[in-house]
């Protein structure tokens, strides 16, 4: 009877390493108690108290990760899969989320003597399991002049509404054949909320005045709900 209290222990740690919360054993945990109460398992009634201790930790813990299968399916549950890209990688055993915006307006790449401007944003992690909601994102503007316009002068600050928010100089490159630049910045989930709730977004880059497009925003408050992994379930 206590080997089968075992097993049936395990049986329950594979449930939640499933993705199931405490609430969803309860059937499970009813059928421990039943277990419990024959008259021959007196060992496992004294460790029942340890058992449930155990169970609870554990799933404190799983609630506080996200599988790439559930960021795939939350990918999809908002209408973001030609945005959002999830690959991982077996050899590097890594995961690597990206979103990729639409162009800024032609008006705005035109006054500024671009060709054209978009940006992706997103972070890598470690295995196919996101354990923690990441505090930091990079984004990064990818730039088309015919010559370099953000080489010496490069500042990103936001406007929104009444605020300033101030991101500095980030890491410049350039690919001078293909008359590319990229400007990467790391931004923290603090100021990627008040961007993406903001109404009439505009910022800052290198002196030039750009928008966030609405498709912009809807990225951003996406890959915030996406990589939040206290709302895993």
């Amino acid at each position: 009877m206590l080997a089968g209290g075992i097993v049936f222990v395990r049986y329950l740690l594979t449930l939640l390493a499933d993705g199931n919360s405490a609430s969803d054993l309860t059937p499970a945990i009813l059928r421990l108690d039943i277990l419990v109460s024959h008259p021959s398992t007196q060992l496992m009634k004294k460790l029942i108290p340890a058992v449930i201790c155990m169970l609870i930790l554990f799933s404190a813990a799983a609630s506080q990760s996200k599988t790439n299968e559930k960021i795939s399916r939350q990918i999809s549950e908002l209408k973001s899969e030609k945005i959002f890209t999830l690959s991982y990688d077996e050899a590097g055993n890594s995961t690597k989320l990206l979103a990729v915006a639409e162009n800024f307006s032609d008006r705005e790449a035109r006054d500024s003597g671009l060709t054209a401007m978009n940006f992706a944003a997103g972070f890598f992690y470690a295995g196919n399991v996101l354990q923690k909601t990441p505090e930091r994102v990079m984004l990064t503007f990818w730039v088309m002049s015919k010559k370099p316009r953000f080489a010496e002068d490069h500042e990103f600050s936001v406007f929104a509404g009444q605020e300033v928010i101030v991101i500095g100089n980030g890491r410049y490159s350039a690919r001078a054949r293909e008359n590319m630049e990229y400007l990467n910045y790391e931004i923290s989930r603090e100021d990627l909320a008040k961007i993406a709730t903001g109404s009439n977004v505009r910022f800052s880059l290198g002196g030039h005045d750009f928008t966030f497009t609405q498709q912009h925003l809807k990225l951003i408050a996406d890959l915030l709900v996406i990589s939040d992994t206290e709302a895993a379930k």
